[in-house]
């Protein structure tokens, strides 16, 4: 599925791989990368690819239950909270993902709540990059 119009693109440039380093094309967002100690690596300070993964997807799904609450009218309210715990594990050949969004919505009735989340599944792009590739679960706090 690719869109009609593309209206934004980021860009990061990585050396080194697990254990380098990535920045913005103007040097304005370095990273250092550290392979974690699940995957043999010393751990450490740095960052990795799940973490970040983890970040957009949580940020992105943010966004994706604004535009939902609003089109049903219910105000997302300003403490909403995702959580996105990717995992990395062995498969047969390789390597997968898993995906888990635990949403805290508060002031929110469970069932709203639900509802929400599940139209933000339907139209996070995201959770449309994932689907039918990374089994995501998703839990209601």
């Amino acid at each position: 599925m690719t869109p009609e119009k593309i209206l934004y693109t980021a860009e990061m440039t990585t050396t080194a791989g697990r254990d380098g380093k990535s920045n913005r094309p103007d040097g304005s967002f370095p990273l250092t990368l550290t392979v974690p100690k699940g995957l043999g690596g010393p751990g450490g300070d740095g960052t990795n690819p799940e973490e970040l993964f983890a970040a957009g997807y949580s940020a992105c799904f943010i966004g994706a239950l604004k535009v939902v609450g609003r089109q049903a009218k219910v105000k997302i309210p300003d403490d909403v909270q995702v959580t996105a715990r990717i995992g990395v594990g062995q498969i047969e050949g390789g390597y997968a993902l898993t995906a888990e969004l635990v949403v805290a919505l508060p002031d929110l009735d469970r069932d709203t709540a639900i509802k929400l989340v599940e139209e933000a599944h339907a139209v996070c792009p995201y959770s449309n990059a994932t689907r039918g590739n990374i089994d995501v679960k998703l839990t209601v706090a």
